[in-house]
């Protein structure tokens, strides 16, 4: 304690300077709290999402006992969201029975909403005809999943729900039946986080709690030589990091109070919480307070041991000591893990993430990026011990001597980045799984609109709608069974529409010419037998409130064609050419079918589209559930965050390093200027001293982040085992890095000397 009350003396006691450094590494630990807090709140915010929309959901029976309450619960896409109606007939049980977000079930013809869908009445009128009755009140946050849900619900009486209504039990599950996020989705997603904000946060946080070494060590050995003890020289400079990083701690906690209030009002992308959510739970308070001061304790007793155990080592003149080499085993088992389950893709039985693979990819992954941070001072000093000693250059030999002298003070300038690049990899591995587990395996996507709802306007207006590459029209086939001598016959539905817009539905179509009606050959798909040239198929048409009947009968002409899967088209069996259907005609009973590719973005541009044009009808994504292009939305923006995240705290990880190195290299810089050295000769060693290592360390961490990014794909079942069409992106991002560490050195060597800097030696 006596040691640690010393440090605190000394902090407070040693002039501005310490004052001044001793902030700094307070503000930059605030911040890395800050990302440290949002990291593990966005798991919470999810759950809380899920809670509620689990507390709302009814509990019901299929029987329908007399005087029983009865629930019917409708979730439409309406443009990329989805839209939840509850409908509730009130009955003489169960009244009582009130789900969250209401102080009373709706009485016939009354409708309870959701702010969202409040506006949502306001600004686009023809809405209502999703919710019959008049708007009574608005359901508040307990109700409601996040504030920019669709949801409301709607009295009705029992007469009307009572072919699809069940008997209200209660209100309440345990589980979400549609999760912000699928489970399984979630591990990708946390490992993602992890490997994008947690490795950089680490780094980061070490170094400021080592900002200024190089003076502090000098006067902790100063201590040593004073008297006093090895361990109570490491728990004097621990004391100054760990109250910097307990201030931090409560500095970048009240940052994410402050970001958690703005994001509640501003919202991400796709994604919504209420300020209670966001709030750090009581572990995040925990990790953030006990663990980051924890984190520095050990950071400043290591960084004090070398001054501590040889305080006459820290002089200027005496040589430093090779950098360990346990760090290079670290790498070398990591890397042993990741190979391995590389090696498993060119087999036939390549490796999963079942039993003991579930924990030792990511462990040979940390270890991997871990071990690379740590060997990272041992090959700068080796590189540079081999170049100083046979390069006739000044400039390199400058260079190659202060990093052979000190390796770790160039490498925590570009430890940083180096992390960031290895960590981009492992995100568009994530991202490739993503992809393909949430996307539709077909390159288009087909939205089916019930024809009844649509105004021939509408139809018209749908095939204009931004995004869409191809329309038609199904329609299926009727017998009159009450007709004497009629027998049934079988269902034959037929697509209407030019060759050209087959073309655009199905991957490839052979033999159709346009104005006939053809057979669709699926050689991939059985055909019904009694689909055969010379059979006739009825089907009933509408021409304004008139009713009419067309009588197809098949050829022998056929069409090869292979659709895609899941389609509208693969369904049907007969092509029906739009000039066969009479002049206003349109099929009484059938579907509406757009055609657009199934980009995500693009669908949600369609889906938008239509719902301008036809807010109230009800539309199949053919294939695909609206709740599963909601999670990729979610997933989407939450891998953008981390991304971000990282970037930032790489970026400052680096300013922070090259700034705290600048102001440590202002004796040395001005000595060796003072005896002849030319400011240009200077700024290409500071140049060279950090650009030659960062170089090395950003081709270690495209190689080992690519392998593994590849072990990772292969054990989560990817179809893309090895992603050399990423390579380019990120080669280019490290030029880049590489680019911005080398600007960054320029500003180190200035033209006026200060000898005032090298007074004391």
């Amino acid at each position: 304690m006596r040691e640690f009350l010393l440090g605190l003396r000394l902090l407070f006691g040693s002039g501005r300077g310490n004052r001044i450094r001793f902030f700094l590494m307070a503000a930059g630990g605030s911040l890395g709290v800050c990302c440290l807090a949002l990291v593990l709140t966005i798991p919470q915010i999810l759950d809380a999402h899920d809670g509620r929309a689990a507390a709302r959901q009814p509990r019901s029976s299929s029987a329908q006992p007399a005087g029983s309450t009865l629930v019917l619960q409708r979730t439409d896409p309406y443009g990329s969201k989805a839209f939840t109606r509850v409908f509730v007939a009130k009955g003489t049980k169960d009244a009582d029975k009130i789900p969250p977000g209401l102080n009373r079930l709706p009485e016939p013809g009354e409708v309870f909403v959701s702010p969202r869908v409040h506006d949502l009445l306001r600004d686009r009128p023809a809405v209502k005809g999703l919710l019959p009755g008049h708007e009574e009140g608005l359901i508040s946050t307990a109700g409601l999943a996040h504030p920019d849900e669709l949801f409301a619900y709607v009295g009705t009486t029992p007469g009307k729900i009572a072919d699809g209504g069940r008997a209200l039990k209660g209100w309440g599950y345990s589980y979400a039946p549609f999760p912000a996020v699928e489970p399984s989705t979630l591990t990708y997603l946390r490992f993602a986080l992890g490997s994008l904000v947690l490795l950089p946060l680490g780094i980061f946080l070490s170094v400021c709690a080592r900002l200024s070494a190089a003076s502090r060590n000098r006067r902790l050995a100063s201590l040593r030589l004073l008297g006093l003890s090895t361990k109570g020289t490491q728990r004097v400079n621990a004391a100054e990091t760990v109250v910097a990083a307990l201030l931090g701690s409560i500095l970048g906690l009240g940052e994410y109070w402050v970001l958690n209030q703005v994001m509640t009002r501003t919202g991400l992308p796709s994604l919504r919480w209420y300020p209670e959510d966001g709030a750090p739970s009581a572990t995040t308070i925990a990790v953030c307070l006990i663990g980051c001061p924890v984190l520095a304790w050990f950071v400043g007793r290591a960084s004090a041991r070398d001054a501590a155990a040889n305080p006459l080592a820290v002089r200027r003149t005496a040589v430093s000591k090779r950098p360990a080499k346990w760090g290079a085993l670290l790498l070398v088992t990591g890397l042993g893990i990741v190979i391995g389950y590389c090696a498993t893709g060119f087999t036939d039985h390549p490796a999963n993430s079942i039993g003991p693979n579930v924990l030792l990819i990511p462990a040979g992954i940390l270890l991997t990026g871990l071990g690379l941070v740590l060997t990272l001072p041992l090959i700068s000093y080796v590189l540079a011990r081999r170049l100083a000693r046979t390069t006739q250059s000044l400039t390199l030999n400058l260079a190659m001597r202060r990093n052979e002298v000190e390796p770790g003070s160039t490498m925590r300038v570009v430890t940083g980045l180096v992390l960031l690049v290895f960590a981009a990899s492992l995100a568009q591995g994530v991202l490739i799984q993503l992809d393909q587990v949430s996307r539709p395996s077909a390159p288009v996507q087909d939205y089916s609109i019930s024809r009844s709802n649509l105004t021939a306007e509408q139809q018209r207006r749908l095939a204009e709608v931004p995004g869409v590459r191809a329309h038609a029209l199904t329609m299926d086939s009727w017998t009159d069974l009450n007709k004497p001598g009629s027998e049934v016959q079988p269902q034959a539905t037929a697509l209407v529409a030019t060759c050209a817009q087959l073309a655009k539905m199905v991957r490839r179509a052979e033999g159709c010419v346009d104005g006939k009606v053809l057979m669709l050959n699926n050689p991939n798909a059985g055909v019904d037998p009694g689909i055969r040239p010379g059979v006739g198929f009825t089907y009933h048409l509408r021409e304004g409130a008139q009713r009419r009947t067309l009588h197809l009968t098949l050829s022998s002409d056929s069409v090869l064609y292979a659709p895609y899967d899941p389609s509208v088209a693969g369904s049907a069996t007969i092509l029906v050419p739009p000039s066969e259907l009479p002049a206003g005609a349109r099929p009484e009973s059938g579907q509406y079918v757009l055609t657009s590719d199934s980009d995500p973005d693009q669908v949600r541009q369609v889906l938008d589209g239509i719902a301008a044009v036809a807010p109230i009808a009800e539309i199949e994504l053919v294939g695909v559930n609206i709740e599963g292009l909601e999670q990729i939305a979610v997933l989407e923006t939450l891998l953008a965050v981390g991304m971000i995240m990282g970037l930032v705290i790489g970026t400052a990880a680096f300013v922070v390093s090259a700034t705290d190195r600048a102001v440590e290299r202002r004796p040395q810089v001005t000595a060796i200027t003072l005896i002849g050295a030319r400011a240009r000769t200077m700024r290409a060693a500071q140049c060279v001293q950090v650009v030659l290592p960062l170089s090395i360390g950003l081709a270690l961490a495209l190689l080992t982040g690519k392998l593994a990014e590849s072990s990772y794909l292969i054990t989560g079942g990817s179809a893309i085992y090895w992603d050399f069409a990423g390579l380019p992106v990120l080669a280019f991002a490290a030029l880049g890095v590489a680019a911005l560490s080398a600007l960054g050195t320029l500003p180190l060597v200035g033209r006026r000397i200060d000898p005032e800097l090298i007074r004391r030696d």
